[in-house]
């Protein structure tokens, strides 16, 4: 028998006045005027039209999957999930809730907070959303907004599919990790064999509709109709700008000064150019409305927290907004009343080397779909109730067309595939071939990410994951990172292991430098001697004494918010090992034994990030490969006024190849406790060099003192079986 969807009060047209008595069937509750206003902004919406058509599908598809395709701007993110949500009462929710995923958690707080607007219900009750350190749903909620890797993360939990009736895998062209293999695994699992009847709805971009199609089988298909309205008008510059953001807000200002109407959206490739050209702005937009008021200068980037719904705020009247952002912002976040985009043509992304295990800060043109999602934001919202807005490019028209790829690349061919196959391995698939990709890795970097893991102990004699790797899997870290929280569990200082590993996922230090000579000499007192992995905790927990006082934080450089977040992560990470029963230990930083056993805890982990200084002046080679790297210009070895000569073996968390190769979060080791603590095949897996043959030779020292050391002991033993 199939279910009928609900006739609710956006199906019968009726007005606040006409239906005075009309309840919400979520919740029970009659309608509030609040709901009314928006609900005439959503039958305004492009893909409004496409209502009936994706209930009908979603309801008889015969393999459970439906596709949705329209461009950015219409609607799908805020609308599919609860038309999703209707279909699911229509069916009582017996069949579980209505997940929706997001490739960024930022997006998924944000269209929660937008949807249980429009729904007129109440956040963390019957709407809700899961990102990381937060989780606001209850036992109530029937429509959740998530993170996509959190979702990945409790399917890999459980031996189904997750529980849910529903689930909404929304931006797909924006092609991370966890949305690639969440795919792989529901194609895989063939949903038309599962019980509950469940159903996946895919969104996308027209641009991937075709690749998706083939994918799923060519599954029924929803096109979102295309707006009538003119397109926004495209202004190219002669040559691509020297100093980009002296150009984007150059733009800006012009477009301030021709009081043209409407929002202004600026595209920079990174959260540094978007934090300068904010500071720009806003001491140059105050001299051009001496009478009115300012345009508004918002920010819009992963740090930005729940602040990112200052872009939905209505300004005062008469003032402009203008929204500064980056590839955050290609597909996610439509901003209504925006009519002018300025955009740079490029992304600054992180891409991993797996040969040289390395992250590159990579800079380099967008895709044509970004670039085409970029100018339709200029069309905004309605976009016939207003003549089409302006977007200007900071590049010539030939530039995209030369150097641009037709569609984003697949993060699972950029990213660390570590937790990627540990993630595999906890669903019991042996080989990674066994599962379905959109586009599949390179196979070094899965044998990079499988010999990784071997090196950490994860992995058994069968390659399959060992007692130790199931435990890893279960945190929500870098397995190097997971490794060495467990053995700090080992060498008794898991309290100090705790705070570091909330710090290097949530705040790792200092990003820029002093501003001042008061704040270098207050960031000096919270250096430590043994390095910057020490440092960090001393900044936790100073920051913990203070109060979590943000004025303390803002007088030393250090992000608030983000060590508000630190405070968070060690939480869950405390609960995690509580519930799965690990060994805690009381704190004791800053005692000489606490600082080896903290040392053996990060070497435990982090023996695949070691390097050597090879000629005393700070150039260390990594033992790993033959590359030449410097400490990072915030490291604390290098901020010590008195000239002191760099360590001689250090540990390092990452290694980011620029301008000048640098070694980010770096704290000296001894090298006996590398050769103490790595597996031997490690060390004799390493390349040839000046520092493999000290390892060794320093390992058959050790052996020999520790043969010479039992031939000893045995004699003694047996002087005294003579004595007796």
């Amino acid at each position: 028998m199939t279910s009928q969807p609900l006739r609710l009060a956006e199906e019968s047209g009726q007005s606040p006045g006409e239906s005075e008595l009309a309840v919400n069937p979520f919740d029970g509750l009659p309608f509030s005027s609040r709901y009314y206003e928006l609900l005439e902004q959503r039958r305004a919406l492009p893909i409004w039209a496409a209502r009936f058509i994706f209930l009908e599908q979603l309801e008889s598809s015969p393999s459970g999957v439906v596709l949705v395709s329209g461009e950015p701007g219409s609607g799908k993110s805020t609308q599919i999930p609860q038309w999703c949500a209707e279909f699911a009462l229509a069916r009582g929710f017996q069949k579980g809730q209505v997940t929706v995923t997001q490739p960024y958690p930022l997006a998924a707080l944000s269209l929660a907070l937008r949807v249980a607007d429009e729904m007129d219900l109440t956040l963390g009750h019957e709407v809700g959303y899961s990102i990381p350190q937060e989780d606001c749903t209850g036992p109530d909620t029937l429509l959740r907004f998530c993170w996509d890797r959190l979702l990945l993360q409790e399917v890999a939990s459980t031996r189904g599919i997750g529980a849910w009736g529903v689930l909404v895998l929304d931006e797909a062209q924006e092609r991370s990790v966890a949305s690639d293999l969440l795919q792989g695994l529901l194609r895989d699992a063939k949903l038309g064999n599962l019980p509950g009847d469940p159903r996946v709805v895919v969104v996308t971009d027209p641009a991937l509709e075709p690749k998706l199609r083939a994918f799923w089988g060519n599954p029924p298909t929803v096109h979102v109709p295309r707006e009538p309205c003119g397109s926004p008008t495209l202004v190219y510059r002669d040559k691509v700008p020297a100093d980009r953001v002296v150009a984007a807000c150059q733009a800006v200002l012009e477009l301030c000064q021709e009081e043209a109407p409407g929002d202004v959206l600026v595209y920079l490739p990174s959260e540094e150019e978007i934090s300068l050209c904010c500071e720009s702005l806003s001491r140059e937009v105050g001299s051009l409305h001496p009478q009115g008021l300012p345009p508004r200068l918002v920010p819009l980037h992963p740090g930005c927290g729940q602040a990112v719904q200052a872009v939905y705020e209505d300004t005062d009247a008469g003032a402009r907004k203008v929204v500064v952002t980056h590839w955050l912002a290609d597909f996610s976040f439509s901003l209504p009343s925006v009519r002018h985009v300025v955009d740079s043509g490029l992304e600054l992304r992180s891409v991993y080397n797996p040969q040289i295990r390395a992250e590159s800060q990579v800079l380099r043109p967008i895709s044509k779909c970004q670039a085409e999602a970029r100018r339709l934001r200029a069309r905004g919202f309605p976009p016939v109730f207003l003549p089409s807005g302006s977007c200007i490019c900071l590049y010539p028209e030939s530039f995209l067309e030369l150097e641009a790829p037709p569609m984003p690349q697949p993060r699972v061919c950029e990213e660390n595939l570590s937790p990627l196959v540990l993630l595999l391995k906890r669903r019991q698939i042996a080989e990674t071939g066994e599962c379905h990709f959109l586009d599949r890795p390179a196979p070094e970097a899965l044998m990079q990410a499988l010999e990784d893991l071997d090196y950490l102990a994860a992995l058994d004699d069968n390659g399959d994951l060992s007692d130790l790797g199931v435990i890893l899997s279960e945190f929500a870290l870098p397995p190097e990172l997971a490794k060495a929280l467990l053995a700090s569990c080992e060498f008794d200082c898991v309290d100090e292991m705790l705070t570091l590993a909330a710090m290097l996922t949530a705040a790792p230090g200092f990003t820029r430098p002093p501003l001042c000579a008061e704040e270098a000499a207050l960031r000096r007192a919270l250096e430590h001697t043994d390095g910057d992995h020490s440092s960090l905790i001393q900044v936790y927990e100073a920051f913990i004494q203070s109060g979590e006082d943000e004025a303390w934080c803002q007088a030393r450089g250090l992000n608030w918010a983000a060590l508000l977040q630190a405070r968070k992560v060690r939480g869950e990470l405390l609960e995690l090992m509580q519930r799965i029963e690990l060994p805690l230990s009381q704190p004791a930083f800053g005692s000489e034994q606490n600082r080896r056993d903290l040392q053996k805890a990060l070497v435990s982990g982090y023996f695949l990030k070691v390097a050597r200084d090879t000629d005393g002046t700070g150039n260390y080679l990594l033992l790993t490969h033959k590359h030449v790297a410097q400490l990072s210009p915030y490291c604390c070895y290098r901020s010590r006024r008195a000239p002191a000569r760099p360590p001689s073996w250090v540990l390092y968390h990452n290694f980011s190849i620029s301008k000048d190769n640098c070694l980010s979060i770096v704290s000296e080791i001894q090298p006996q406790m590398l050769v103490e603590l790595a597996p031997p095949y490690f060390l004799s897996n390493l390349p040839p060099s000046e520092s493999r043959d000290l390892l060794n030779q320093l390992r058959e020292e050790m052996t020999d003192s520790s043969a010479g050391s039992e031939s000893s002991s045995t004699q003694e033993l047996g002087d005294a079986c003579v004595l007796q």
